[in-house]
């Protein structure tokens, strides 16, 4: 027998339909995109020179920043939970990826409007 990482998830429990699982690492691999656009705004706040107040600016950079190095982790715990809930045919668990990031965008949004306003 083969052992998969984590062992954790792949060894309770039986091997899901791979239709299931793939799905559970397609949704994983696009919360992992959304991550790299995360860094890459961050990265761009601080390489471009935009009308902004500094202080500002550097807050909206490092909380991207953050939400970019956040977002992987939390994506990757969901992946496993999920995937070891499908193999003991148990209810899917909640993922708190989509409002941690829908907090921290509103919060850079808000962050970025008083720099614009600020300037």
């Amino acid at each position: 027998m083969t052992h998969r990482f984590p062992r954790w998830v792949y060894d309770h429990g039986d091997e899901p339909d791979a239709r299931f699982t793939l799905a559970n690492e397609r949704t994983f691999l696009a919360w992992t995109r959304t991550a790299l656009a995360l860094i890459a705004g961050g990265v761009a706040l601080e390489a471009v020179s935009l009308p902004l107040e500094p202080t500002v600016r550097h807050a909206a950079a490092l909380l991207l920043l953050v939400l970019g190095l956040a977002i992987p982790l939390l994506a990757w715990s969901g992946w496993a939970r999920t995937e070891r809930a499908m193999r003991e045919r148990r209810s899917l668990p909640g993922s708190p990826v989509s409002a941690v990031l829908a907090a921290g965008v509103t919060l850079v949004a808000v962050l970025l409007t008083i720099g614009v306003l600020l300037r």
